[in-house]
């Protein structure tokens, strides 16, 4: 979309009502669980089309990454602002109790499907054998949920140490193509989501642009304030407990 221009059949885009650039925003309190190297963390996984952020608000621990440049350890300390690219495969190991906000790009995209566990390859080779062994039963008592969410961490921790200690950049690159294969189906549903967010924030920009090159400002008055507090708490996620909000607001 050129800016300040509007796509054929569509009205102007003339605010955007989500937090800025249509980022999300969560709190996470790492998961303390040993795997069997001992480490205790989360699960490993990586991103197709989503950076995420990480800033870190108490405790320490470290992200492990994995990437065809090779492998890495960031230290994580309050204070800390560590952030990374589509195609990361990361891990975040707690070592003392570890907690994080975390900015995630995409309108919450991450968090809404945009992310592949390193599950070992087999796990990997169809939509239905990834959900069964990735899939934390909402209704399911806690214990029931922790139990599958632990499971799942195990298993892609074992994925993880075998591409990290992999000789050579194919089971890398075989993991990147098996990750691409199982999301592929839901790609029309990602495009909607970054549509009515990071798109239209964009858009919103040019508009507001347009207007003042005009003179016009006459979208200052619609000036707004909003807060939120947590929609959901300590939800089972990929890397620890989650405390979550909506602010997905979309255009108005």
């Amino acid at each position: 979309m050129v800016s300040g221009q509007d796509a054929p059949g569509t009205a102007a885009v003339q605010g955007f009502d989500g937090l800025p650039g249509a980022v999300a925003v969560s709190h996470l309190r790492v998961y303390d669980w040993p795997a069997a190297d001992g480490v205790c963390g989360g699960t490993p996984h990586m991103h197709l089309t989503c950076s995420e952020a990480y800033v870190v608000t108490g405790g320490r621990g470290a992200v492990q990454t994995l990437t065809t440049s090779g492998y890495e350890v960031t230290p994580l300390a309050p204070g800390a602002v560590v952030w990374f690219t589509p195609g990361t495969i990361h891990r975040l190991v707690n070592e003392d109790d570890l907690r994080i906000t975390v900015l995630m790009q995409n309108n919450g995209l991450p968090e809404a499907g945009d992310a592949v566990l390193t599950l070992p390859p087999q796990y990997l080779t169809d939509a239905e054998t990834y959900a069964a062994a990735t899939v934390i039963p909402a209704d399911a008592p806690e214990e029931e949920r922790e139990r599958v969410a632990r499971a799942r961490r195990d298993l892609a921790v074992e994925g993880y140490r075998a591409l990290r200690d992999a000789d050579g950049p194919e089971p890398l690159a075989a993991f990147h193509r098996a990750a691409a294969a199982l999301v592929r189906p839901r790609l029309a549903e990602w495009r909607e989501r970054w549509q009515r967010g990071a798109e239209a924030a964009a858009a919103a920009t040019g508009h507001q642009l347009d207007r003042l090159e005009r003179g016009d400002a006459s979208h200052l008055a619609d000036a707004a304030v909003r807060a939120e507090q947590p929609s959901a708490y300590g939800r089972f996620g990929m890397c620890g407990r989650l405390d979550v909000y909506d602010v997905h607001k979309g255009t108005h």
